[in-house]
């Protein structure tokens, strides 16, 4: 794993950024899940690298990256630091959450995209309808509400496996590597503080107009709500497809990083 040494950091008005710059070729960013950082991609940095610059940021507000004082979105920092590298258009790939933000670039920024991959999202505005889910993430609130921070993971950690399998059915290591990243990303910040991310709204409205390839991935095991937004996005962008990763769930890139790479660098070698 690579150490605090290996990062750079862009100044914003707001703070510094923090990211992974590695490799040389075609630019290939890669946008980390929620409460997590870049070190989601511990399996694809060095497997991309080999032919591509690869640039793993820490989204504000997780990992080594400034919080937000003032409102912000995570598509113009992205922008801003693509920009700041001289990195666009990229190839985006993102996981959970940095799937949400690589579908906001490309519909606010869609010159710094060159192709997208989303994996275990849809657009950002996806919402959980599973009861199971519903179910976690109330443990999460009550959790939080309570300062309880050890509740709070323990719920977390419950998507890792996913709703068919017990946490003992996985490589720790995957659970251990979250566990420390959400660890350091609950660190940075309080109950009571203020949200200050802004949300983009209308994404479906958009998504048809996304002209770049794109390819959404999930993982067989994950909620079924959310695998049924993931094929409708690839069915909604012109030319988009899907891939599945069976034996995964939330984290395919963590669970089945051999299966999650080669889909990604096939996808890389069609561009």
């Amino acid at each position: 794993m690579k150490t605090a040494s290996d990062l750079r950091f862009l100044p914003t008005a707001d703070g510094r950024l923090a990211y992974r710059d590695t490799g040389s070729g075609d630019p290939v960013v890669l946008l980390h899940s929620g409460f997590a950082d870049h070190r989601v991609f511990e399996d694809q940095i060095p497997a991309l690298a080999a032919g591509h610059r690869v640039i793993a940021p820490d989204v504000r507000g997780h990992g080594a990256s400034a919080n937000a004082t003032r409102p912000f979105r995570w598509a113009d920092d992205l922008a801003a630091l693509l920009r700041h590298l001289d990195a666009g258009p990229a190839v985006l790939v993102g996981v959970s959450m940095g799937g949400g933000i690589a579908v906001d670039t490309v519909l606010e920024h869609p010159e710094l995209v060159r192709a997208v991959v989303a994996c275990s999202s849809a657009t950002s505005e996806f919402r959980y309808t599973d009861p199971w889910v519903l179910g976690i993430q109330a443990q999460q609130a009550r959790a939080l509400g309570a300062g309880d921070a050890a509740g709070w993971l323990d719920a977390f950690l419950r998507f890792v496996p996913g709703e068919h399998r017990a946490p003992g059915d996985l490589d720790p290591a995957i659970t251990d590597r979250l566990r420390a990243m959400a660890l350091g990303t609950l660190a940075k910040h309080t109950p009571d503080e203020e949200n200050h991310h802004v949300p983009l709204t209308g994404t479906w409205e958009r998504v048809p107009g996304i002209a770049v390839p794109f390819l959404t991935v999930h993982g067989a095991l994950d909620a079924p709500d959310l695998i049924a937004e993931a094929e409708r996005l690839a069915r909604t962008v012109p030319g988009g497809r899907s891939a599945r990763v069976d034996g995964a769930a939330h984290y395919p890139n963590m669970e089945r990083p051999d299966v999650f790479n080669g889909i990604v660098l096939d996808f890389l070698r069609a561009l």
